[in-house]
């Protein structure tokens, strides 16, 4: 009984040690990972979403050979680092919606202190329904697979590196989202520049009442015309992250 234990032992430590080693980096990922690893899943339901990415991902993962205390925090602050980069260009639907409902007076629609930003959730949604329709799970597995190529386990990122790194990806989605914020500008640019025109011809008339409904359908309808083009230009850029999250930041 107790040899055969220990053969069961022995046949079985490996494999596990190995999905330890590879849940370390997966576990960092999913904390930061747009659409799987969001709060508004369950957090079992994220957990088991790790555990499966991690079985897919073992296999192609040489065995470690040693799983200590810096091995263990190495890993984790590879996969985290991996899913900020992701998140960044996720915020960037967030960010250009806020951009939106700030140019188009949509920002305070409900009289709260922060900008409770309709137009960004609605695309932020749509963005990930639109990534997880396109196979966000098999790209995933595929990026965490290459990452072991660029970053081997247990070696450490340097400092100037990551930060480096972590900058050009945030300064990425920041540009991303102006550019899909652009549209909203215009349209705000040229509303405040009709008001003007109407405030000086006629002082008497209050523009802000006749003004605001206009600006408010015409955000609307920018939206439903604009959306399909911004979904698919962020789409665009997350694919490409996806596909290559070291490119502008690590040598």
């Amino acid at each position: 009984m107790i040899p055969a234990a220990l053969a069961l032992h022995d046949a079985i430590a490996p494999a596990l040690a190995q999905l330890f080693a590879v849940f370390l980096r997966v576990g960092g990922v999913m904390l930061l990972m747009p659409g799987l690893g969001d709060r508004m899943i369950p957090a079992r339901v994220r957990l088991v979403a790790a555990f499966a990415l991690t079985v897919a991902v073992a296999p192609s993962v040489s065995l470690p050979d040693e799983v200590g205390p810096r091995f263990i925090a190495v890993e984790t602050s590879v996969g985290i680092a991996l899913g900020t980069v992701l998140r960044f260009i996720a915020m960037a639907l967030t960010m250009a919606g806020m951009m939106a409902a700030q140019l188009t007076s949509l920002a305070q629609l409900f009289g709260s202190v922060e900008p409770s930003s309709a137009i960004g959730n609605v695309l932020n949604l749509a963005g990930l329904a639109l990534l997880m329709a396109s196979g966000l799970p098999l790209m995933l597995i595929e990026l965490l697979i290459r990452s072991y190529d660029v970053l081997p386990q247990g070696a450490p990122m340097a400092g100037a590196d990551l930060a480096r790194w972590g900058i050009d990806r945030a300064g990425q989605a920041f540009a991303l989202a102006f550019a899909m914020a652009a549209p909203f500008a215009l349209a705000a640019l040229v509303y405040n520049a009709a008001m003007g025109v109407i405030n000086r011809a006629m002082p008497q008339l209050m523009v802000a009442l006749v003004g605001a409904p206009a600006i408010t359908w015409a955000s609307v309808v920018l939206l439903v015309l604009s959306a399909p083009l911004l979904l698919q230009v962020w789409k665009a850029a997350m694919v490409a992250a996806l596909g290559d999250p070291i490119s502008g930041g690590l040598p």
